[in-house]
């Protein structure tokens, strides 16, 4: 748990929300869900995960599936409600189709059973034969084919461009990436070629790119979103993907100029022994790649559709956001929690805003119902104050952390995870999603690619992208601690530190 800060960083800290937190703008409520396949099917039994299995095409028409490893994304693959949509998806259906139209001659359709994982499962996951196919935007590398089999490509001539936002200095070519830092998740094609770079600049005896690791949870439209908000100075995302979120976000900046790969090809991977089903993918994308009618029409349909951005939050003055921080930090810390979850929650709820009101009748920053503020585990009168709100929040977050998830085998940022969906959906609710993930063979105690997945299927999007979202500016309030701690040591070593410690 972080300790309290002093009174000059919460100062700090305050300030930095107006210029860079509350700049944040959540595009995914906001967002008109893409038109519905023409064909859907309820979710895959997500027991096919937790199975290590390894045959080549003819064994799966005999058992009847193909196992797809996606990532969970709101361009590539989602659930809501039950119904299964993105590019891959759509993509991965119409293979199905194909399939069961050319190879398949039993009394049952073979289905192709989607599974989402984090990025940095995609391929181990293939490899250990927890899939059959690994898809979604993934960039064939000479890395990647090392241990893997890549289809022949889906999109071609990608390139993978620098993408800066309010905080980045100004940069004219690579060469003045040299010494920077850049985000980046590991598991991405973006990571190898800044190796590559960085070979370059040592090779010219110059400082290479600061490579700073990326929660392989966020997508890289959640990065650009923290790189709009000036939170991270800038990362590399593909140019196709980059120019259709980019219209979110006006803060950024695309340097389709200054590129770290160029010529790319996104394509789906196999494993090495399974030439089959790679002979069959490849005679089915050579019809339906980009550029062909189904191909165009999946693509526009996700990457060029317009789709509303939510609004960001109006502005409140300084002092007013300073007050917020300060009671943020002040009733975290009375209730041992990391400052920055509370804060994170009390974002997405109200963007901070202690004026908002609900339908429901939830109040404030923490978006407290007067009934919850009662319940004797909680017990704050004053709601309609900032002090008191915030107080009831963080007492409810303590109150549910404790009483349902406290003893579960989750890790500690997986308790957390649950307790904000719990916030969001009820604990009765959650209780019953970890219940049926059980049921599923999945880990009822991990929320991400578990019992989200339940979530999105039972009740739909909303409390699975309220977590993610919470998730996402709990990193962003990370990011201003860290940038402000950095700061006022900066102040210190100058002599400039005039706040005076309570």
């Amino acid at each position: 748990m972080r300790g309290r800060p002093s009174a000059r960083s919460a100062l700090l800290i305050g300030g930095a929300v107006i210029g860079a937190a509350l700049a944040l703008v959540v595009i995914d409520a906001g967002r008109r869900s893409p038109p519905a396949p023409d064909r859907e099917s309820a979710p895959a039994p997500a027991n096919a995960f937790t199975r290590s299995w390894a045959g080549d095409f003819d064994a799966m028409i005999a058992r009847g599936r193909v196992r797809a490893l996606v990532p969970y994304s709101p361009t590539f693959y989602y659930l809501d409600r039950g119904t299964q949509r993105g590019l891959t998806y759509e993509l991965l259906k119409a293979f199905e189709d194909r399939i069961n139209a050319d190879y398949a001659s039993g009394p049952l359709d073979v289905r192709i059973v989607v599974i989402p994982v984090s990025r940095d499962r995609l391929i181990p996951g293939l490899l250990e034969g927890l899939g059959d196919i690994a898809a979604g935007n993934l960039t064939v590398t000479p890395e990647r084919e090392a241990s893997i089999d890549f289809s022949r490509p889906i999109l071609t001539d990608v390139s993978e461009i620098l993408v800066t936002g309010p905080s980045a200095p100004a940069i004219a070519t690579l060469d003045d990436l040299s010494g920077l830092p850049v985000h980046v998740r590991r598991s991405s094609s973006y990571h190898a070629s800044l190796l590559g770079l960085n070979e370059a600049f040592e090779a010219a005896g110059r400082a290479g790119v600061e490579l700073i690791p990326a929660d392989e949870h966020l997508e890289d439209e959640d990065l650009l979103e923290l790189v709009d908000a000036g939170l991270v100075p800038m990362i590399v995302m593909d140019l196709h993907k980059a120019k259709f979120w980019a219209q979110f976000f006006p803060d950024v900046r695309l340097h389709p100029d200054i590129a770290v790969r160029s010529g790319g090809a996104i394509a789906w991977a196999f494993r090495e022994d399974n030439p089959g089903l790679r002979a069959a993918a490849d005679a089915f994308i050579a019809d339906n790649a980009k550029g062909s009618l189904l191909g165009n029409i999946l693509f526009n349909r996700y990457l060029n559709d317009e789709r509303p951005a939510g609004a960001s939050a109006a502005l409140g003055d300084l002092a007013a956001e300073d007050a917020t921080i300060a009671a943020i930090v002040r009733h975290a810390d009375a209730h041992g929690i990391d400052w920055p979850m509370v804060a994170a929650v009390g974002y997405q709820e109200s963007r901070l805003d202690q004026r908002r009101r609900s339908a429901a009748g939830a109040v404030g920053v923490m978006q407290v119902l007067p009934g919850t503020a009662a319940d004797p585990n909680v017990g704050i009168a004053d709601i309609e104050s900032l002090d008191g709100n915030i107080e009831a929040g963080a007492k409810y977050l303590r109150f549910l952390h404790d009483r349902y998830f406290v003893d579960s085998d989750s890790g500690e940022l997986d308790r957390w995870l649950l307790t904000f969906a719990a916030y969001n959906a009820g604990p009765a609710r959650v209780a019953e999603l970890r219940r049926l993930a059980t049921e599923r063979d999945l880990d009822p105690d991990r929320w991400f690619g578990n019992v989200e997945l339940v979530a999105a299927d039972r009740i739909g999007r909303e409390t699975v992208e309220y977590v993610r979202n919470v998730y996402k500016f709990y990193i962003a309030f990370g990011l201003i601690e860290e940038r402000m701690a950095f700061r006022s040591e900066a102040l210190d070593r100058l002599g400039l530190g005039a706040f005076p410690e309570p």
